[in-house]
C-alpha cells in the first residue's frame, strides 16, 4: 500500500518510520525538515503502519471529528488541503489553535462532533475524507450524522474506541455493534484492529452507501 502524498517513511533512531513535514506539535523527533508521526500517538499514524489503504491522498479536503490538541490532525494538515479539525473540549481547542498558527490549510473548530448542524455552515460539502477518533458513546452515529460532509466518492477512516462505548463489554461485540450502525450509512471497505499500537482500538475505512 503506498502511503499519501507528503508522507514518507524516514529514519529515526536507526528505523524506518512514517514522516511529514512540518513545524514540531508534541516534542516528536525531525530530521530537517521532517517530523516523526509516532503511531504510538495517533490512531490513523497506526493504521498507515499496518499498511490499510486508507484512500487519503495529498491535498484531499478532510473534515477531522476529535482533533484533541493537534497531534494527529497537525500531521494531516502537513500533507492535505483544507483541514477542519473539530473539537469539543475548551483546554485541548486552545492547543489546536496554536499548531492551526503555523499551517494556513488547518482550521480548528470548537464544535461537538455529535452536532454537525452546529459547524454546517463553516464546513464544505464534498469533502475528500473524514477521519474519527472520538472517545465517546456513540462513535457510529457521530460518523453517520458527518456523513454529509463526504462526496459520493469519499472515504470515512474511523477509529472505534471500544472502551468510550462500553467498559464491561467485550471489544469485539462492541466493534460488531458499531459496524452494523455504521452500514445503515456506510459501506465498510476494510477494518483492522490496532492492538499492536493502541489497544482495544478497531480502524474502519468505509465510504458513503449510494444506494438509499
Amino acid at each position: 500500500m503506498s502511503l499519501p502524498d507528503g508522507v514518507e517513511r524516514r529514519t529515526f533512531d536507526g528505523r524506518e518510520r512514517l514522516a511529514t513535514r512540518g513545524s514540531p506539535v508534541y516534542g516528536e523527533p525531525t530530521d530537517g525538515p521532517w517530523r516523526l508521526w509516532d503511531a504510538g500517538r495517533s490512531k490513523l499514524g497506526a493504521m498507515l503502519e499496518l499498511g490499510l489503504d486508507t484512500g487519503l491522498a495529498g491535498g484531499d479536503a478532510v473534515l477531522y471529528l476529535g482533533a484533541a490538541s493537534g497531534t494527529t490532525v497537525s500531521h494531516v494538515a502537513d500533507v492535505c488541503g483544507p483541514t477542519y479539525a473539530v473539537e469539543f473540549a475548551p483546554r485541548p481547542a486552545r492547543d489546536l489553535v496554536d499548531v492551526a498558527a503555523s499551517r494556513p490549510t488547518l482550521f480548528p473548530l470548537l464544535k461537538d462532533a455529535r452536532r454537525p448542524e452546529t459547524y454546517a455552515h463553516v464546513v464544505e460539502s464534498g469533502l475528500d475524507a473524514i477521519v474519527q477518533d472520538v472517545a465517546t458513546r456513540g462513535q457510529a452515529r457521530v460518523a453517520t450524522r458527518n456523513r454529509q460532509f463526504l462526496a459520493a466518492d469519499g472515504r470515512l477512516v474511523a477509529s472505534i474506541k471500544a472502551r468510550s462505548e462500553d467498559v464491561t463489554a467485550e471489544p469485539a461485540a462492541v466493534f460488531e455493534d458499531a459496524l452494523d450502525e455504521l452500514r445503515t450509512a456506510y459501506e465498510i471497505l476494510e477494518t483492522a484492529r490496532l492492538d499492536r499500537y493502541h489497544d482495544d482500538h478497531l480502524a474502519v475505512i468505509a465510504r458513503p452507501r449510494t444506494d438509499d
